[in-house]
């Protein structure tokens, strides 16, 4: 493994801090989203109504993103990471000690969100920076497989926890302060990368450019598509199949095995086929997905159906993988590292114009035309997802050129 990422990052890079700092994030994420829909649902009493506007304000950072990062635009790629970090670690603490009070409860979520949102960016744009010319995919794969690896050991860790205890309030409150602890060393170990990207005083505050018209398009389209299956699939097996959080925390550390080892897999297809065919290929099994996740109950016997819809949600987090390519379209169109780090914080915000609204509108859809409808858009926005990727004209080059 050492090897690979020697060959992978560039050697003056301190991307060792950056991956140790990446798997205790994930580690804190496994815990938190290994209990959190079920504490929503059991605890605080969120319907699926009520979860959609949970969403609205825990996505609504995204949107607000491309105005944080315009008032930090001379700062370092690391040092808002590190700020990132420091919003985390307040939100997930104070989740630990308020009470369950929907209003209380959905602050806490959106203050985690925001460091969440922050270091979001980052993550993607300081992979590129460290990679060597041409293994931007390889980069990214490595890095969403080391966050895996940190996420399902904290589904793991839930898992376990449920066979030593049945108080269900104990056990999401200690996996809150739990999480909280692991951030802050997250960010202890973030304070390690001292190399700092140096921002380019130059560039506009807010920006936006013609040539990345259809970077901006697509991330429209993939956050409209991944926000149904990331809000509402989880919820759909808490109160229509009655999973436990036993149950969910086992189906996510399913799913990041997969995507830990599938991860690397996906960003050498990246860099081998291109973008352009990994954008366009994984909506034909994203339409399946959909399919069966809004219709399985309809069509099998409901323990059927149960599993039916567990297995199409590991489908969703394998294929949601291949958004990865986008990041790697910018890094083709960009001439620095800077615009690469602008370019991908822009198109976050971009990406939650949309997100936001299905996560409001979603579960008022669930409740007035049924999860079906829900899902049928999905599979919708996933088509013309790559129906517009399909449009995109790839730089004719070499293969392992940079860009």
């Amino acid at each position: 493994m050492r090897k690979r990422l020697e060959a992978i990052f560039r050697s003056d890079s301190r991307y060792q801090a950056f991956f140790l700092s990446v798997i205790t994030v994930g580690l804190s994420y496994g815990l938190y989203k290994g209990v959190i829909d079920n504490y929503l649902a059991e605890v605080v009493g969120m319907s699926g109504f009520h979860k959609g506007v949970s969403e609205f304000f825990r996505e609504l950072p995204g949107l607000m993103l491309v105005f944080i990062l315009a008032a930090l635009y001379m700062f370092s790629a690391e040092r808002i990471y590190r700020i990132g970090a420091i919003f985390m670690l307040a939100g997930m603490a104070a989740q630990a000690v308020v009470p369950a009070d929907r209003v209380l409860v959905i602050l806490c979520i959106f203050i985690y969100s925001l460091g969440d949102h922050m270091q979001l960016g980052m993550r993607n744009t300081l992979s590129l920076q460290y990679s060597r010319p041409g293994r931007g995919g390889e980069a990214l794969g490595m890095q969403n497989a080391f966050q895996q690896m940190g996420t399902l050991i904290g589904y793991l860790v839930i898992i376990g926890a449920f066979f030593l205890t049945r108080d269900r309030n104990w056990l999401y409150r200690t996996a809150f302060t739990v999480s909280a602890c692991i951030i802050a060393l997250s960010f202890l170990s973030s304070l390690r990368m001292t190399g700092e990207s140096v921002p380019d005083a130059s560039k506009r505050r807010f920006y936006f450019r013609r040539k990345f018209a259809k970077y901006y398009m697509l991330e429209v389209f993939y956050g409209a598509r991944k926000q149904v299956f990331f809000t509402f699939g989880p919820y759909v097996l808490v109160l229509f199949y009655g999973a436990n959080a036993m149950v969910i925390s086992t189906l996510f550390a399913l799913s990041a095995v997969c995507s830990f080892f599938l991860s690397p897999l996906v960003g050498k297809l990246i860099d081998r086929l291109g973008y352009k065919v990994i954008m366009v290929s994984d909506t034909l099994i994203l339409v399946i997905v959909c399919f069966f996740y809004g219709f399985a109950h309809h069509i099998f016997p409901q323990n059927i159906a149960f599993i039916v819809c567990c297995v199409n949600y590991i489908l969703d987090s394998v294929i949601s993988l291949a958004s990865m390519a986008s990041n790697v379209y910018v890094q083709d169109l960009s001439d620095s590292p800077e615009e690469v780090r602008a370019t991908i914080s822009t198109g976050v915000s971009v990406n939650h114009l949309i997100t936001i609204l299905i996560a409001l509108f979603g579960g008022w859809i669930w409740e007035a035309l049924g999860i079906e409808t829900l899902f049928i858009l999905s599979a919708v926005l996933g088509l013309c997802n790559s129906a517009y990727a399909a449009t995109i004209r790839v730089r004719k080059k070499s293969p392992g050129t940079p860009a």
